[in-house]
């Protein structure tokens, strides 16, 4: 059984998850995973809510199990925004999450973990950071809510809080989405 283990203690941005999974690729592996993320065909424009994300995500040029995630973990990000502003999950706007860099790391996550394809995969706490952020919705509270909300379904969060935003809602989606198990 392969055991994937995240060390989420220090930074659990959607770049940073990215990063780790690359390095246990090897460097074809690296190439194939770039080559396969352009490949995909993400569009540059922003997606604006969920069922524009979808349909996005049915045009790509990746596998199933791909698509699969990619659906998985958008849904879990428009139903923490529906609950924080008490709306449908289908009228949720899409801001930071829905431009073409964020689905893109979320198709280049969900190919690099297709890649790696573990039994299993662990991480440890949850490192948010603390602070502000500066978002469309103006400057809110580190985690912002959405990420809040995610976290709040039984994701464990570390004690201390380092500066700045180190989880997004992005990151607690994958992160809510892939991980197990939370171990220390």
């Amino acid at each position: 059984m392969t055991t994937l283990h995240l060390d989420l203690s220090r930074d659990a941005t959607r770049r940073s998850i990215l990063a780790d999974l690359r390095g246990r690729l090897d460097g074809d592996a690296c190439v194939a995973l770039d080559a396969a993320v352009e490949a995909a065909g993400v569009p540059e424009r922003h997606h604006h809510d969920l069922p524009d994300v979808l349909t996005v995500i049915d045009s790509l040029a990746a596998s199933e199990r791909v698509k699969d995630d990619m659906r998985a973990v958008y849904r879990i990000l428009a139903q923490a925004e529906a609950s924080v502003h008490g709306c449908a999950v289908d009228e949720t706007h899409f801001h930071e999450v829905g431009n073409g860099e964020a689905v893109r790391n979320v198709a280049a996550v969900c190919l690099a973990v297709e890649a790696l394809d573990p039994d299993r995969i662990t991480a440890t706490a949850v490192q948010t950071g603390s602070g502000t952020v500066t978002c469309a919705h103006g400057e809110l509270p580190i985690p912002a809510p959405a990420t809040a909300a995610i976290l709040e379904t039984g994701i464990p969060v570390c004690a201390e809080r380092l500066d700045g935003e180190r989880c997004t809602p992005t990151s607690a989606a994958l992160i809510k989405h892939f991980v197990d198990e939370f171990v220390a």
